[in-house]
This record gives C-alpha cells, sequence and structure tokens, in this order.
C-alpha cells in the first residue's frame, strides 16, 4: 500500500526520486514523504551546499526490520518533515552497495559491538561517520532513544558544534584507514603452523558446536556454511578426530527444523532459537547455493539419502520460485507477506505458518489422494510427525509479536521409522502419508499471498549457486542430475550476458529482472566486488569438474587475472573489497572473516591453487601464498575464517588430480564419474583427447599418459605421483570408497 493512505488503483500521495531506480528496495521507498536519494554525487554535493548532515539509511528488500522502521518512521509525514528540513536522506541497497554497507557497518561496530539492518549512520558532508545505529523505534521506548529523538538532537548539535562532530568523524575514518594498512604487519607473539590452526580449529568447533541442536552453541542459530564446509574437510585430514559427527548432527536438526520448508524446499535464513525450529522466515539466495554444497557434501560422504533429497528440493525451490526465465537467479524472498487477500498489513512467517484446523480440514478432505496405507490415519500421522498442535507450536519467546499465536511451523522431533513404529505400519507408508501431505499444503499455500520477491540479480551469489548446483551434479544417484548440469550451463551462459561488460572487462555487480523474459541494467553501471570474482571464478571451477567445459575453465582464468588486477594490494597484498578511485567511498576495506558469505579472500585463496595447477600459474600460486601470509597473524584462524583453512590444508597437503585419457564418450564419462561422485577437496580432473596430439592440460600431456589396451584409462594423482593405470570404472571407485566414504550411523549423536 503506498504511503500517505493512498489505496491500490489511487495515485501514491508522495514520490521521491527513487522512483527512477532498478533495485526493489529502493523502489519499496519511491513513494515514502521522506525526500530519498539514491547514493551518489547529487546527495553529497547537496549536502556540501547546504553543509547538512546526511541521513544514511541501508537495508535490503527481504528484511523485516527494514520493513517495521519504515512502516514506523519513513511513512510518518511528522517525521519525514523534521528528515528534510535538517538532513539530506540517502537510502542504499546493501546487496546492490556492499561496499558502502561494509565500511559504515565496520563504524557501527566499533561504537556499539554489534550491528544490522537497518543501518543507521549519520555522516558528514565529506561522508565522515559521526553516529549511527541499527533499528529505532520512532519514539523512545525499550531503553532506547527514539528515531525522532536522535534527529532532533543531530540537528542541534551539527548548528552549534559542527566542526566537533566533523574532527570526530574524520578521526573516525582515519582509524579505520590504519586499521586495513596496519591490522597484519603486526608481529604475532607466536606464529602457528598450518598443522596447529588446523588442531586448534577442531578443538574450537567440538567445543562451540552444539552435541544436542546442532549449529553454534545458543541462539539464533545460522547456518555458517563456510564452518561446516571446514568441518568435512577436517575429518578427511584426520577421520579419528570424530569432527565429522559435528557437520552431520547440524546437516540432520537443520533439515529437521523449521528453518527448512518441510513442504516444499529450501531454507530461511536463521532461526531465532536453538532448535531451528522458528526462523527468520526470508529465504536467501546465498544460503541456498552455499547449503546445495553442504548437503551434497554430506551425500558424497556418508551416501545417506536423505541430504540428496534436501539437496534436491533445494534446487526444485530456486527454480520454481528464484528463477528468472533467461536462467539467472533472484537475490530472495521476504519474510513477511499478507496474512489473507484482504489484509493490508503484512505480518512474519504469515505464509509459512498453519493452524491444526487448517492442516487437518485439508488432509481430511483428499484422503483418497493417500491410496492404500492400510488403517492409519494420514491426519495423525502427519500431524504427529511434524509437532501440529491444535493450541500452535509456537513457543511465546520466539514469537514476540505474537504473529504465530496458535500457528504451527513444521518441525520432526524424531524419524520416519520412528513414526512409523508408534503408529505401526511401515515406514515406506509414513514416507507416502508425508510426501503426499506436503504436496496437498504445497498447493494450498501457492494460493495464499506470496512474499515479496527481489528480482535482483546479484553476481556473487549466483556464483555461489554454481558451485552449489555443479557440486551437486557431481553426484551419480542425484535424482535430477541431467537437469542440475542444463541449469548450470544456463546460468553461465545468463551471465556471459548479462552480468560482464565486454568492452569494460568486467563484471557487473547486479541485473534485474522484471515481467519480461530480459534482464535489466543500470544506466550507470555499479561493477562487480570481489566476492562477484571470487564466487563466480569458484563457480565456474566447479561447473568446470562437473561439465569438463575447459571455456568455463579459461574464463575463469581470464576473471582471475581482472580480479587480480583491480582488487590486489600491492604494496601490503591480500585483495580489497572494492576497485581503487571508487567514487564516494573513502576507506578500501579488506574483509578478513568469512560469515554467512565467505570472504573474497579465503574463496580466492583456494581459486588460486586451483587455476594455479590447472594451468602451471608461477603468479597465481604466489598471490595465493601472500595471502596465507598476510593473513597469518588472524586467530583462531581456522574459526574467523574457515574457507582460507580449507584452502591452507589443500596448500600444505596438496591435490588430488585425475588424469583420464581418451575420448569424449560414455567410458570416459564413466571413468570421471566414478572419482566425481565422492568429496574431495581440491580435486581436479584433466581429460585428455589422444586425437589432439598436443592436448595438455594441469601440465599433463599425452607424453606422459596412456591409453591402455585401446581404452579409455584414468592416472589418480596426489602431488604429482600417481597410481597405476585403471580401465574400469568399477575398479577406480573401489579403491576410493574406503578412504572417502564414512558409515554415518558411527557419527550420530
Amino acid at each position: 500500500m503506498a504511503s500517505g493512505g493512498a489505496g491500490p488503483s489511487d495515485k501514491p500521495k508522495h514520490t521521491n526520486r527513487l522512483i527512477h531506480e532498478k533495485s526493489p528496495y529502493l523502489l519499496q521507498h519511491a513513494h515514502n514523504p521522506v525526500d530519498w536519494y539514491p547514493w551518489g554525487e547529487e546527495a553529497i554535493a547537496r549536502a556540501k551546499a547546504e553543509n547538512k548532515l546526511i541521513f544514511l539509511s541501508v537495508g535490503y528488500s527481504t528484511c523485516h526490520w527494514c520493513h517495521v522502521m519504515e512502516k514506523e518512521s519513513f511513512e510518518n509525514e511528522q517525521v519525514a518533515e523534521i528528515m528534510n528540513e535538517n538532513f539530506i536522506n540517502v537510502k542504499v541497497d546493501r546487496e546492490e552497495r556492499p561496499d558502502i554497507d561494509k565500511l559504515y557497518m565496520t563504524f557501527i561496530l566499533l561504537i556499539n559491538g554489534s550491528g544490522g539492518w537497518p543501518m543507521s549512520v549519520w555522516l558528514t558532508p565529506d561522508l565522515a561517520p559521526v553516529t549511527g545505529g541499527t533499528y529505532f523505534p520512532p519514539k523512545d521506548r525499550w531503553g532506547m532513544p527514539g528515531f525522532t529523538t536522535i534527529l532532533l538532537k543531530l540537528k542541534i548539535k551539527w548548528a552549534t558544534d559542527g566542526e566537533d562532530l566533523a574532527s570526530t568523524g574524520r578521526s573516525i575514518i582515519d582509524a579505520i584507514q590504519r586499521n586495513v594498512e596496519e591490522k597484519h604487519q603486526e608481529e604475532p607473539e607466536r606464529v602457528f603452523t598450518p598443522e596447529e590452526k588446523y588442531r586448534q580449529a577442531v578443538t574450537i568447533y567440538k567445543r562451540n558446536f552444539d552435541p544436542v541442536w546442532g549449529g553454534s552453541l545458543g541462539a539464533p542459530k545460522f547456518p555458517e556454511v563456510s564452518k561446516l564446509n571446514l568441518i568435512f574437510h577436517a575429518h578427511l585430514q584426520d577421520p579419528s578426530t570424530k569432527i565429522l559427527g559435528v557437520v552431520l548432527n547440524t546437516l540432520e536438526k537443520m533439515a529437521a527444523g523449521g528453518i527448512y520448508d518441510h513442504v516444499f524446499g529450501g531454507f530461511a535464513r536463521y532461526s531465532v532459537d536453538k532448535k531451528w525450529h522458528v526462523p527468520h522466515f526470508e529465504k536467501m539466495l546465498y544460503d541456498q547455493g552455499q547449503l546445495l554444497m553442504a548437503y551434497s557434501n554430506g551425500y558424497k560422504t556418508t551416501r545417506k539419502p536423505l541430504y540428496l533429497e534436501v539437496a534436491d528440493s533445494i534446487y526444485r525451490y530456486i527454480c520454481k520460485d528464484l528463477q528468472h526465465p533467461a536462467g539467472g537467479f533472484y537475490s530472495g524472498e521476504d519474510a513477511d507477506s499478507l496474512p489473507t487477500w484482504e489484509s493490508t498489513d503484512k505480518i512474519e512467517g504469515a505464509f509459512y505458518a498453519w493452524t491444526y484446523a487448517e492442516v487437518r480440514d485439508l488432509l481430511r478432505a483428499n484422503l483418497e489422494k493417500f491410496g492404500d496405507i492400510g488403517k492409519v490415519d494420514p491426519v495423525e500421522v502427519f500431524t504427529e510427525h511434524y509437532d501440529i498442535q491444535e493450541t500452535g507450536n509456537v513457543e511465546p519467546s520466539s514469537d514476540p509479536h505474537g504473529h504465530l499465536l496458535g500457528k504451527n511451523i513444521p518441525i520432526v522431533y524424531g524419524s520416519i521409522r520412528e513414526t512409523s513404529e508408534k503408529f505401526e505400519t511401515t515406514s515406506e507408508v509414513v514416507g507416502k502419508i508425508l510426501k503426499v501431505g506436503n504436496e496437498l499444503l504445497h498447493e494450498v499455500r501457492d494460493k495464499r499471498p506470496r512474499p515479496h520477491l527481489d528480482t535482483k540479480i546479484i553476481c556473487a551469489w549466483n556464483g555461489l549457486i554454481l558451485s552449489g548446483l555443479s557440486q551437486l551434479s557431481c553426484i551419480k544417484d542425484a535424482p535430477n542430475r541431467a537437469a542440475y548440469l542444463t541449469s548450470c550451463s544456463k546460468l553461465v551462459q545468463f551471465i556471459r550476458e548479462n552480468l560482464y561488460d565486454v568492452q569494460a572487462r568486467k563484471l557487473l555487480r547486479s541485473c534485474y529482472g522484471d515481467e519480461s523474459d530480459k534482464a535489466k541494467s543500470l544506466e550507470t553501471p555499479i561493477y562487480g566486488f570481489i566476492d562477484d570474482y571470487a564466487f563466480l571464478i569458484k563457480g565456474l571451477i566447479d561447473y568446470y569438474r562437473a561439465s569438463l567445459d575447459t571455456a568455463a575453465l579459461g574464463w575463469a582464468k581470464e576473471l582471475q587475472e581482472i580480479q587480480d588486477e583491480l582488487f590486489w594490494d600491492h604494496k601490503h597484498g591480500a585483495y580489497f573489497y572494492s576497485e581503487a578511485n571508487s567514487a564516494n567511498v573513502v576507506v578500501r576495506l579488506k574483509e578478513d572473516h568469512d560469515g554467512a558469505e565467505p570472504c573474497g579472500n579465503s574463496v580466492s585463496a583456494h581459486n588460486l591453487i586451483m587455476l594455479g595447477d590447472y594451468f602451471e600459474s608461477a603468479p597465481f600460486r604466489e598471490k595465493a601464498a601472500k595471502l596465507f601470509s598476510y593473513f597469518s597473524n588472524v586467530t583462531p584462524f581456522g574459526y574467523v575464517l574457515p574457507e582460507m583453512m580449507s584452502a591452507m590444508l589443500l596448500q600444505e597437503n596438496g591435490r588430488d588430480m585425475l588424469v583420464v585419457v581418451g575420448p569424449d564418450g560414455p567410458e570416459a564419462t564413466a571413468l570421471v564419474d566414478a572419482v566425481r561422485d565422492f568429496y574431495m577437496p581440491g580435486l581436479l580432473i584433466v581429460q585428455l583427447d589422444p586425437s589432439i596430439p598436443d592436448h595438455s592440460l594441469g601440465g599433463k600431456t599425452l607424453k606422459s599418459f596412456k591409453m591402455m589396451n585401446e581404452a579409455p584409462t584414468a592416472y589418480m594423482c596426489h602431488n604429482k605421483v600417481c597410481q597405476l593405470p585403471v580401465t574400469e570404472p568399477e575398479k577406480l571407485a573401489e579403491d576410493l570408497v574406503n578412504t572417502y566414504v564414512f558409515d554415518y550411523a558411527e557419527y550420530e549423536n
């Protein structure tokens, strides 16, 4: 509903300059009474000309508390009047301009110790921050100063003591700049070896992960996939640590919890409780991509069907609800939605919550669809298995606004086997009831008002999806393997056509979907940041492993060279987040921790090692070594930088390489399939075609590798030492099973 009380068919009472933007988040604020500017020279020039503070509001389209602050403050005409008269007001989509977001979030973390969105920061006309926070209520409450209170105090402070504020702001910027330049130059008290860093990481993960519910201890709980991926790698390093149980327990409990959409698939961003039960309902693309990797790794490591089922359901979800017609993927879906089509106010979780009566009546009205299930009552089985209760199953502490009162978020506390034993039936019958029941719920849910879809298509996050789908498509038993690979191919083509500026030789940060089949770009492009390059390069390397498309591998090499030109710090080492001389960016940051997404430096370490091997590139290898050196005094290394720790393990212990000699065809493919079906971090695959005499890759040529008995032949190598050639895929797989597949029952709680 437009601000100012206009109905759906009425002309909005207010329209500001954000109406000309393409970001869904900015467009959401285009009818606020606030005189918003997008980030750029126009707003900054006006702030300087009128000597006013800039109010910078940063959020994203699917952010629940961003919506709350908009409704309470930015749609309020009295609040807007104060803002417009005394400040230059700027809106930033953090997903579109992560460089701006990360810079001022660094400031917020420095002064407050914690951060989040919406982020609210006041800047001098020279873009130096003077104060800020996250969400502010409209009036003083909950022990928090009200937004109006802060506006009026800052108005007076700037008018009476502006130079003091400006001086404070400049000193803060100087401190952040020094922090970037000096952070990793100090000599640590002690230099830990890679082996010591690995052991330290194992100890910390065992201590900090919840032995009952998985994930980190306490609440809220985030997937933290970079940590999960390192645990898989650490387990292979030394299975005797039994650390595999930490990651398997986490994958199990997440898949059982309400953070996972049992009705159709996909994961919410995090849960507010320790049991993964009640999520913050927004579904973000970057989580789907990373969790595709984690559940694929889980299946490859254990062959447990559940992990493959969950990964496949993520694929089903992103293709149905997040995919642009041309093949790219949208950013995410909102937490909030209308409870009914007649409602005027959105609430969190309305799309996903169920009353007991809704479930009972729906299943009873469709009993014939369950087929022959014996004497069991599908309503009893379904509601028992998912803890659907007549009074609702959401604890009040997880629902402070009362939006889920009397509602249920499906969660599984037992197993299909335990449910079948309770109702004296078979696991097959229970599985059928759950499948049909969820299909019925999905059909009904699709008729509800959907959460808002952010149709921004972000390069970095599509790189994560490319990695996840590529890793999933390496699994021989995957139910939709051909479809996964087709989606990968289509996605690579989409990125080339829509997120790469051929003339500038640069990636774009994002493009935008609308009602047409074509993606749209900004007139003034926002070029990619380090994550866009690093995540896409990794995706292309993983896609090559799944498809053996050498053009994709060649593009990865080209993009790595461009990334090195644009972001590498030749003075101190490591990659800056943004390009040099970026307009209105007062400090170039370097990310040094893996959070909800891995940082670009961590992923780049992996990429440089792999590309260094594939192309025998000394410059790539040297940069990888410099990255490890630059971040060497980060501690605890494996906990702060798990993705880089994994890359360091590859550096220290070497990589596996599969060399297949033989022409393209089913026999050669079967040999490749036999190996890429396992979780082998850092696996390189080279296929040499005898019909191309000078064929080489990864330093491997036909001079050293021959076909045996005129049949396609595989050589497994580690650190340039190769085992005896094998021509039978079954024998090749058999040799790997004992090293790379583990009985999950040994590691379960």
